[in-house]
């Protein structure tokens, strides 16, 4: 059967055996890695048709890999599975300042965009910490959120077009690159945030905002969680527009600065921290606008303290602290990795349940809590140095959960890792819905077999 196939394909397209680096074996959940027999490696749209459309015909199961940045497994190669990786359509094909918008291969890198968007005088406002990795096409399929989801949405609301590839072959193009488009369905939103089970997006419009206003950006120490909502609120009311509003527990924040070898910019610990940042309409008075405001809330306590970045260099210290997520892993693997979507008047008592169930329950777990509250998503990192444990943690969490009426994730998708626990966010019949969209678009299932449901 591989030779039926790959006897087909031009030998560039394809890697075997030993050629087989060990980066396509896991995505960085690096849960069950599995190294793939056979990595196709497609250079355009008309590649991924074919190759679908071969594997179609035998029944060869595929996993879709982009930059595998994902922490839920949903890359992971599952033994006699091929990984289908895309990173090599890695085009940016059209840039339109005027119109706001930018077409790119799912293989372009995040920050690429970025980029790009920036020499054209315009912004992607979609950010993430792993963004010098992930790639346009994952960004899409998981329906990524992170740093600016409090003004610009989740990634949903920045793609207005795209190409997807079904199971068997076709190729669904549904390119647009307009703002208002009410033609029939929406076919693309069957794939924005399907995490692959559906098809395989291979291209993408996405919106572009207008060239950046001047930015400020505000580390604040407080004492209370209810000082943090009070903070938000304060900001959401200006000076200029809210964009980014990130909280640290204490936990983390420690963690953080520990990864990072930085010096406290506070000086002091504080039992709450956040990261801010503020565009203005322009930039006469901003500075004193945003100087008063703050003065203002530290005479009120509801900051203890507070810093504002001076420079560029400032503001990437400050968010390198909030970033370090990926330094901190390496001393709590393994750990269970948790994306929460929950009422932001319930996040600190979850937080406060969570760390007593755990210590009830294991005695020894460590647990840091971080995210962006702004939008409702809290992170939470949990370990107790042992592999075996971590179903039990993710139960018990995810059980709280259910129980505060939150989503089990909020922007990292189900993959594989979250799969027994997607009842408690989906009802009977919207899961039975999706098992009839699978079965409808993919009734082989070779894509992304085992993944979501």
């Amino acid at each position: 059967m591989t030779d039926a196939i790959l006897g087909q394909l031009s030998p560039g397209l394809y890697l075997t055996g030993d050629d087989v680096d060990a980066r396509y074996s896991s995505d960085w959940s690096r849960s069950n890695p599995c190294r793939p027999a056979v990595v196709l490696r497609p250079r355009t749209v008309s590649d991924v048709s074919t190759m679908l459309r071969l594997c179609h015909g035998v029944e060869q199961p595929v996993v879709i890999q982009g930059g595998r940045t994902g922490l839920a497994g949903g890359a992971t190669p599952k033994p006699g599975e091929w990984a289908l990786s895309l990173e090599r359509l890695s085009e940016i094909s059209e840039i339109d300042p005027a119109g706001l918008y930018v077409t790119v291969g799912a293989g372009t890198p995040l920050e690429k965009i970025q980029n790009c968007a920036r020499e054209a005088g315009c912004r992607f406002p979609l950010d993430i910490g792993s963004r010098g990795s992930c790639l346009a096409g994952g960004l899409v399929s998981t329906n990524a959120g992170g740093i600016e989801v409090i003004r610009y949405g989740m990634a949903r609301s920045l793609v207005l077009g795209l190409v997807a590839v079904l199971a068997d072959g076709t190729v669904v193009e549904s390119r647009n690159h307009l703002l208002k488009n009410n033609a029939g369905l929406d076919v693309k939103q069957l794939f924005i945030g399907s995490e692959g089970i559906l098809g395989v997006v291979t291209e993408v419009t996405f919106r572009l905002a207008p060239a950046g206003r001047e930015r400020h950006t505000v580390l604040c120490g407080l004492s209370s969680f209810e000082h943090v909502i009070a903070l938000l609120n304060l900001l959401n009311r200006g000076p200029g527009v809210l964009c980014a509003f990130e909280a640290m527990w204490a936990s983390y924040y420690a963690e953080a600065l520990h990864a990072t070898q930085a010096a406290d910019p506070l000086g002091a610990p504080h039992p709450y921290y956040v990261l801010a940042e503020m565009e203005g309409a322009g930039a006469n008075g901003f500075d004193a606008d945003v100087e008063s405001m703050l003065a203002k809330a530290l005479e009120d306590g509801v900051l203890n303290d507070a810093v504002i970045a001076k420079s560029g260099a400032e503001s990437a210290a400050l968010w390198k602290m909030r970033e370090a997520v990926g330094e901190i892993g390496r001393t709590f693997s393994p750990a269970a990795d948790f994306d929460i979507g929950l009422p932001l008047g319930k996040m600190d008592r979850f937080a406060s349940d969570v760390q007593s169930a755990l210590t009830q329950a294991f005695g020894d777990c460590r647990m840091i809590a971080f995210g962006h509250v702004g939008d409702g998503n809290l992170h939470i990192m949990a370990s107790t140095g042992r592999s075996g444990d971590l179903e039990r943690i993710y139960d018990l969490v995810y059980r709280l959960t259910e129980g505060l009426g939150g989503t089990i994730t909020a922007e990292h998708g189900i993959g594989v890792i979250k799969k027994p626990w997607l009842g408690l966010s989906r009802t009977d019949n919207e899961i039975a819905l999706m098992r009839l969209l699978k079965t409808t678009l993919d009734g082989r299932n070779i894509l992304n077999r085992g993944r979501v449901i």
